[in-house]
């Protein structure tokens, strides 16, 4: 079963809610990729690393608690959506392309985990 199957299964998400959920996960997948390849580049690299791995830590966790409609998945909205714009500035000043690709993707999350808040 398809991820988006699995997620719609949950009946008690609103549309919005899947869709954070979404992008939490995508978020969180992206990060990890990115905080692992930006070890292999050695200096300069260590704040895109903090910032990739509490996006990875704190959207999986928003994922989680919005899943089982914890009352304080809205507290925790606000600080992914502020790690995600944080770690997508960070990621913007590097070439690489895991760090290009966790900028395209940060912003998405952010927005919808405010929309979240």
């Amino acid at each position: 079963m398809a991820l988006t199957d699995t997620i719609s299964e949950i009946d008690h998400l609103s549309d919005d809610q899947r869709d954070c959920i979404e992008n939490c996960l995508e978020a969180a997948e992206v990060c990890e990729w990115c905080a692992d390849a930006c070890a292999d580049h050695g200096e300069g690299m260590a704040e895109c690393i903090r910032l990739c791995r509490d996006v990875a830590d704190v959207a999986s966790l928003h994922a989680r608690l919005m899943a089982r409609d914890s009352e304080y998945s809205g507290h925790l909205a606000e600080t992914c959506a502020e790690l995600c714009e944080a770690c997508a500035e960070e990621c913007e000043q590097h070439d690489h392309d895991h760090c290009q690709l966790c900028a395209e993707v940060l912003p998405e999350c952010a927005e919808s985990c405010r929309s979240m808040a």
